[in-house]
């Protein structure tokens, strides 16, 4: 695979500084060139910064030195301030710098810039290179959120159940507890219904109790039912003197009227009256 590719004329434009340097700048850029060919980029660019010149040629040569030491934000400021040199050059090492940092598009917009500067077929390269890895990336990030998405899709679903699961304990819980409560609550019926039954049973059992206490105390005078012998000999006594007395005035009032002598005689239960031969009855 071809590789990105830079153009390098650090020796060209040096020579040139040192034709307006003096001897100190020359050794310093012949230190800078060599210490870049032995691939010590940080003390080229280094040696490169220290020069009192200042002019495109040593920004361009500046940011070749850090572009190879991967300092690629130091490698753009100089190139920027590099105008002056060969453009389609500077552009295409700007793209190449913002290749680097993954800037795409930054990198396509330089390499079509120096496109149309001159035609270069390490330019076409990497230009196409950029559009491809961009297209990588694009489709890269798409693959990236649609992995995203499930991901999060099956987390949801993961949530989703171990939710519905804990409800589903939760309500057996509840639905275990609801149950027992409510056999807590039946027994609790059943042992007051019971309670009661028994105190009502009791109630009943000390009102009959009461209620023959009470039969066993009170005379018997209901029709049928024996009276005591006194109180028959009393009425049936009552009944004779009655009878006696009445008898007594119809007799009484009998002389009365017929004018019969009265006669007295005594009336009892066993005596009879004195019979006498000369005596007649009226």
């Amino acid at each position: 695979m071809k590789h990105i590719m830079m153009a390098f004329l650090i020796s060209h434009f040096s020579f040139l500084t040192l034709l307006s340097a003096g001897i100190t700048d020359f050794k310093t850029i012949d230190k800078a060139k060599k210490a870049y060919e032995e691939k010590a980029y940080t003390k080229s660019a280094s040696l490169i910064k220290s020069l009192e010149a200042k002019s495109p040629q040593k920004e361009y040569d500046l940011g070749n030195a850090l572009y190879k030491s991967k300092n690629y934000d130091e490698a753009l400021e100089a190139y920027e301030k590099a105008e002056g040199v060969d453009e389609a050059q500077r552009l295409h090492n700007i793209g190449n710098t913002h290749f680097q940092k993954q800037e795409l598009d930054k990198a396509i917009e330089a390499y079509e810039k120096a496109l149309k500067v001159k035609e270069d077929e390490d330019t076409k390269f990497n230009l196409e290179l950029a559009k491809k890895m961009k297209k990588k990336k694009e489709e890269e990030k798409k693959k990236q959120e649609q992995k995203d998405k499930e991901k999060k899709k099956n987390e949801d679903k993961k949530d989703k159940d171990k939710k519905e699961d804990k409800k589903k304990k939760d309500d057996k819980k509840q639905n275990k507890d609801d149950k027992k409560q409510d056999k807590k609550q039946d027994k609790k019926k059943d042992k007051d219904k019971k309670s009661k039954e028994d105190k009502e049973k009791k109630k009943k059992e000390s009102e009959k109790k009461k209620s023959e206490s009470d039969k066993k105390k009170k005379p018997q005078d209901k029709k049928g039912d024996k009276k005591p012998e006194s109180s028959q000999a009393q009425k049936k006594k009552s009944k004779e003197e009655k009878l006696k007395e009445q008898e007594l005035k119809r007799l009484m009032k009998k002389m009365q009227k017929g004018k019969t002598p009265t006669m007295m005689y005594q009336m009892g239960e066993n005596k009879q009256p004195r019979k006498d031969d000369d005596v007649k009855p009226w």
